[in-house]
């Protein structure tokens, strides 16, 4: 489980919440509103205040590489540091099941370049999952997807609950947080609120 107490930086919070595993989370709320932040919080990308455990165990008692892969933050434009794809992807656990999962068999070979933005935003999903984290943090996944690629990614999420990881989804399709989410909260001026 991961349990958050009172989280906080100087632009959100306090926030509290539970996450069970296999369960998930939908915050939607207006562009603006500190989803983001809050994710990049989670992730201990940036200062924050707050008690954050996972399964019982400290934030501070992982290393920040440790927590980061456990902890794993797919954000809206993720980061690319090598010109192919295929450099981009471990070879264990083995990416292929996911990539053909969303239409990417072919991925590896291509130059990063090339990439559409649902491309990157499919990819990067790969890669994270390859971390094999018990929490996903994801920020608008799907934003730049038609609805089938749309599709393929919320079946995968949701094989990924199955299997018992846990996720936080940032989106701002309520049709999306009504498919997938246990859980729902809107962010309003960096504050969570349940809806419903």
């Amino acid at each position: 489980m991961l349990r958050v107490t009172d989280l906080a930086t100087d632009l959100i919070g306090p926030i509290s919440f539970e996450l069970d595993p296999g369960a998930c989370i939908c915050v939607q709320g207006a562009s603006g509103s500190g989803k983001s932040l809050f994710l990049r919080a989670l992730a201990d990308l940036d200062p924050n205040a707050g008690s954050v455990r996972l399964g019982g165990r400290a934030r501070e008692a992982f290393t920040a590489p440790e927590w980061r892969r456990t902890v794993a933050l797919v954000p809206a434009e993720s980061g690319w540091w090598d010109e192919t794809v295929g450099a981009h992807l471990a070879r264990e656990p083995d990416p292929v099941p996911w990539l053909d999962a969303l239409g990417l068999g072919a991925a590896p070979g291509w130059e990063v370049a090339r990439l559409s933005t649902g491309e990157r935003q499919r990819l990067a999903l790969v890669r994270a999952l390859q971390t094999q984290p018990s929490v996903l943090l994801l920020d608008e996944p799907t934003a730049a997807l038609d609805a089938a690629a749309t599709h393929a990614v919320e079946a995968l999420l949701t094989a990924r609950l199955a299997d018992g990881m846990s996720i936080l989804l940032v989106t701002h399709d309520p049709a999306q947080a009504g498919r997938l989410g246990g859980q729902h909260f809107r962010m309003d001026a960096g504050q969570l609120e349940a809806i419903g």
